[in-house]
């Protein structure tokens, strides 16, 4: 995989978790925007792992703080999920 494309499916990573964490963490906030992301960026994903299975679910709970206005600490230390769920179609983490 060259470093272009390496480096796409790595922030579309990113961008998935976080909303999912914003999604989790911030449930008065959630709205149709934060779905369609969510939902745009599992089905991008999606294609590209067709040819590059190997890449590893990685979280920066420091974005997901910054653009949440959330204390750091209130996000885990590791990613919460599989990637699994993450990348399925029916998984929203819901506020326990």
């Amino acid at each position: 995989m060259g470093r272009a494309e390496e480096r796409e499916l790595v922030n579309r990573l990113s961008v998935l978790l976080v909303h999912l964490l914003k999604w989790r963490f911030q449930p008065s906030a959630r709205g149709t925007s934060w779905r369609l992301t969510i939902e745009e960026q599992r089905h991008r994903l999606a294609d590209h792992l067709l040819d590059n299975p190997s890449l590893k679910a990685t979280l920066d709970a420091s974005i997901a703080a910054r653009e949440t206005g959330l204390d750091r600490a209130v996000f885990p230390a590791a990613c919460p999920w599989s990637f699994e769920q993450v990348m399925d179609g029916d998984f929203w983490p819901e506020h326990s």
